[in-house]
């Protein structure tokens, strides 16, 4: 019998800079300690991001593969630029439902195939939404 674990869908704030980061990395901590990670970030009101919390989001894909999870992204708002570099590194998917069937579907997406130079830190800045 097959079983498929649960996806938690996490709406991301408007604002994710360092602060903001800390924070959610409190309370996705003990999610990611559990077996088999399946998470999925919305990231649909985001207006503004920094590189600390480009960090957390990697951080927290590293912790999920670990555990034989995974985690997605969803609803990349185009005018964040910085989503641009994680789509390299992240599935990323137009709808947060789009991103929840992928763990049941098989896979299409390869992380091998996926940028493993994507570097960020403290240096990489703000970036904003554009107006």
């Amino acid at each position: 019998m097959l079983v498929h674990r649960p996806v938690l869908v996490m709406e991301m704030p408007e604002q994710l800079s360092a602060v903001e980061a800390r924070t959610l990395m409190q309370d996705i901590q003990p999610l990611l300690d559990s077996p088999e990670p399946r998470l999925v970030f919305d990231c649909s009101q985001v207006h503004h991001i920094d590189g600390a919390a480009v960090t957390m989001f990697l951080s927290c894909l590293e912790l999920a593969m670990k555990r034989d999870g995974d985690l997605r992204l969803a609803a990349l708002p185009k005018e964040v630029k910085a989503f641009e570099e994680l789509r390299r590194a992240f599935a990323a998917f137009t709808t947060c439902e789009e991103a929840v069937r992928s763990f049941n579907a098989p896979a299409q997406w390869n992380r091998k195939s996926a940028s493993s130079s994507v570097k960020f830190g403290p240096d990489a800045g703000a970036l904003e939404k554009a107006s």
